[in-house]
């Protein structure tokens, strides 16, 4: 029996095709589906809806990208490439630290990316994603870890974790039409209310009125990626 000529399901495993047209490329194709679920999420993103805003038919998509799930494949992939990549020499964890900023930072700027990274088929095999993860294995790696892997693991779970509820938070935010200060505000009634009877929460409610919410997200993220940091300090150093 014949061997199928494409037997790994996944878009990195696929021979590009030539373009039909100058206009209509696999790049062209992945940007444009960025900016639609940049826009609109997972749930509007259609072959259909796609072409329709590339001027093209969706059967001209799928010379290039042969199904929805590889589509997503490529999405992640070309949003991994925003991610900074710190040049080695400072240091491995203001290394590392500076890698999941970025990190968080691209993940926030597209919030349906930590949604997929588990779903979006063998997402892993992408290119921009693999120099991201060879980045950060090598720097635990140049550190002396006996575990790189287990190390790289940890920091993109925390990351990935934050994340994940900080876009939560931010679509919440964007579909009241409001500014996060403002929802903020808004919320901060109610969150006084429920803390007056508790001492310790009640400061807290009362501190976050004055506090710009940006930075609040940011010192938490700074705060845990430096107990994760910490830790890991500490198993280096065992």
């Amino acid at each position: 029996m014949a061997a199928k000529a494409n037997p790994i399901p996944s878009v990195w495993a696929r021979k590009q095709p030539e373009p039909e047209q100058p206009a209509l490329s696999r790049a062209a194709i992945v940007r444009e589906a960025v900016a639609m679920l940049d826009e609109s999420g997972i749930d509007e993103l259609s072959m259909r809806k796609l072409g329709a805003r590339l001027n093209a038919g969706a059967t001209s998509l799928y010379r290039h990208v042969a199904t929805k799930d590889e589509l997503m494949e490529l999405a992640v992939d070309e949003v991994f490439g925003e991610i900074r990549v710190p040049a080695v020499g400072g240091g491995w964890r203001s290394a590392v630290a500076e890698l999941a900023g970025s990190f968080r930072a691209t993940a926030l700027r597209h919030p349906w990316l930590v949604s997929v990274l588990g779903q979006a088929g063998l997402a892993y095999l992408g290119p921009q994603l693999m120099t991201v993860t060879e980045a950060l294995a090598s720097l635990f790696s140049g550190a002396g870890f006996a575990d790189p892997r287990g190390a790289l693991d940890t920091v993109v779970a925390y990351v990935i974790g934050v994340s994940t509820t900080e876009a939560a938070w931010l679509s919440t935010v964007a579909r009241s039409g409001q500014t996060e200060p403002e929802f903020v505000a808004r919320l901060l009634p109610a969150a006084q209310r429920a803390a007056a009877d508790h001492e310790h929460l009640s400061g807290q409610a009362a501190d976050a009125a004055a506090e710009d919410p940006a930075e609040v997200r940011e010192a938490k993220f700074r705060y845990g990626l430096d107990v994760v940091l910490d830790g890991l300090a500490l198993r280096l150093s065992s």
